[in-house]
This record gives structure tokens, C-alpha cells and sequence, in this order.
């Protein structure tokens, strides 16, 4: 499988499953989930709320490079940079939704260490993606 078709499967599915924890959200919210709304649960909200933020905005960065790839003539970027972008849009949200499931105290769990991991994969990756559509554009001229 080619880096533009596994960027474009990942980031439909990731999409899904983003947009359902959000919907599962909104329905612990209309339910009056104590779990989700109890005072003291703030943090809880706030890392899910970002989980599911996170997660449905990378999975549009995968489809976004997943056409950019499968679009942009000679766009080409590395290994390492398309699996960064795929990790980051794992191990950022991933981050936030492990953070949220397990509080102590009004503190994140362990979990959300992932998050900055994931944000340096980000980073590269993105910074990647530009540099191969600088490079494929300006050879088109």
C-alpha cells in the first residue's frame, strides 16, 4: 500500500471513531453522566473534550496529506515522515483520552504523557509534507 492510500485509510477511519467518542460525549452530557458532569470532574471533561478535538482535527491532516500525496505531481515524502503523521494521530489524541479516563486528584492520568510525543511526530511530519510540496512545486515551474 502506497503512503497516499494509507494516509486516506487512516484518516477516514480515525475520522469515524473520533466523530463517535464525540457523539458518545454529547450523550453522556444529555444523560447527566455524574461521571462525566459531577463537580470535580472538570479535568475529566477537558481531557476527552481534547481527545476527541484532537483526534477528528489530525485525522483531517491524515486525508489532507493522503490528497496531497495522490494530487500534487512529484509530492513525495519520506517514510519517516508519513508514519510521524500517522503516529501523531494516534499518540496525541490517544494521549488526552488516557489522560481523561484514569484522574488523580483534578491531575490528568499517566496517559497523557503521550500527548507532547505526539505533537514533536506532528511537527516533523508537517514540516515534511511542506518541504515535499515546495519542492514538487517549484520543479513544476
Amino acid at each position: 500500500m502506497n503512503s497516499s492510500d494509507r494516509h486516506l485509510r487512516f484518516g477516514w477511519w480515525s475520522l469515524f471513531f473520533w466523530l463517535a467518542l464525540g457523539l458518545g460525549l454529547e450523550a453522556l452530557h444529555g444523560f447527566k453522566a455524574g461521571w462525566y458532569l459531577d463537580v470535580g470532574q472538570e479535568m475529566r471533561r477537558l481531557m476527552l473534550t481534547l481527545a476527541h478535538a484532537h483526534g477528528t482535527l489530525l485525522a483531517l491532516v491524515n486525508l489532507a496529506a493522503g490528497f496531497t500525496l495522490r494530487t500534487v505531481k512529484g509530492a513525495e515524502v519520506s517514510r519517516p515522515a508519513s508514519w510521524s503523521l500517522l503516529g501523531a494521530g494516534v499518540l496525541l489524541p490517544l494521549g488526552f483520552l488516557l489522560g481523561g479516563l484514569q484522574i488523580y486528584g483534578g491531575d490528568p492520568g499517566v496517559g497523557v504523557l503521550l500527548v507532547p510525543v505526539g505533537g514533536l511526530l506532528l511537527l516533523y511530519g508537517v514540516a515534511a509534507m511542506a518541504r515535499a510540496v515546495q519542492r514538487a512545486t517549484r520543479a513544476a515551474k
